[in-house]
């Protein structure tokens, strides 16, 4: 990427706390005078939210889903496309910081070994939908699918079309993850999402550090 700003991205499963470890960084970031950009994917930007209600919320009048793994790539891939372009690019050019929940390694574990799609076909999707846009680091939250679900349960909230989604689903998106952390290692921080809140962000803190 160019500029001379920095690209944090949160992975992992739903419920791993992506979300609170974002924001503990977002303001240790910002208390050291940086300005840090918080975004997401998708909903990330205006357009973002519309593709985010359709692929997470979309029903059919039956109320089944009927959005095919190809197409639920494809509507990821363009939230990304559009994103990167008028939020992210920008951002970096600027000399700010980025911290975002999700990237493109969520669609190759979710669309493609969740949905049993080819992985790397996935992967090359996004990368061109963002000409080849990949972030300065990759915080992997990892959490065994079961203690993740006890967690979304806990939350008393609806599941979204991937949440709803059954063992086998998430059991495979987690393998995927931790495979694309081993092979992308420069990249990738990953963490047991099981240690204490205070802890996990203490190690990001650290691994973020050098690179601001």
């Amino acid at each position: 990427m160019t500029g001379s700003g920095l690209w944090v991205t949160f992975e992992g499963g739903d419920g791993s706390g992506k979300t609170t470890q974002a924001r503990l960084l977002q303001e240790w970031i910002e208390s050291t005078g940086r300005t840090v950009v918080r975004t997401r994917e998708p909903g990330g930007t205006e357009v973002g939210r519309t593709l985010r209600e359709l692929v997470l919320h979309h029903r059919a009048a039956d109320g089944t889903s009927d959005i095919g793994p190809r197409a639920e790539a494809l509507l990821f891939a363009a939230d990304r496309a559009h994103h990167v372009a008028s939020l992210v690019r920008p951002a970096l050019d600027r000399g700010e910081v980025v911290i975002q929940d999700r990237y493109l390694d969520s669609s190759v574990a979710y669309q493609g070994a969740g949905r049993v799609l080819d992985a790397r076909e996935v992967r090359e999707l996004s990368l061109w939908a963002t000409d080849g846009a990949l972030p300065d680091v990759t915080v992997l939250l990892d959490l065994d699918p079961s203690a993740a679900r006890a967690r979304l349960e806990a939350d008393d909230k609806p599941f979204d079309r991937l949440e709803a989604q059954k063992d086998e689903f998430h059991a495979r998106v987690r393998e995927a993850f931790l495979a694309l952390a081993a092979a992308e290692a420069d990249r990738f921080l990953v963490l047991d999402a099981t240690r204490p809140v205070d802890d996990l962000a203490a190690d990001i803190r650290a691994h973020v550090a050098p690179r601001l």
